[in-house]
């Protein structure tokens, strides 16, 4: 098992072995979860996890509800325009 110090800044290197196997580079963002008795490390996620219910009502739209049949032809339409 590795070890390292913590500088007087509150700043820790991570052993290069490590580094180098999970491929990570100088300026590279971590994610810092505090667990139990530890410290988890982890790259940050390009955007934050989103679930269904924080979009819902986000789009604004009076009229009545599309149809399932609606639906999959906008889709359809959308995707030979894109071709």
């Amino acid at each position: 098992m590795a070890t390292t110090t913590l500088s007087t800044k509150g700043q820790v290197i991570i052993p290069k072995e490590i580094r180098e196997r999970r491929g990570w580079a100088a300026g590279l963002t971590l994610e810092v979860e505090e667990r139990g008795d530890g410290v988890v490390l982890r790259p940050a996620r390009a955007l934050p996890r989103t679930m269904v219910d924080d979009l819902l009502g986000c789009l604004p739209y009076k009229g009545r509800p599309k149809t399932i049949a609606e639906m999959e032809a906008g889709i359809a339409k959308g995707t030979r325009r894109s071709r």
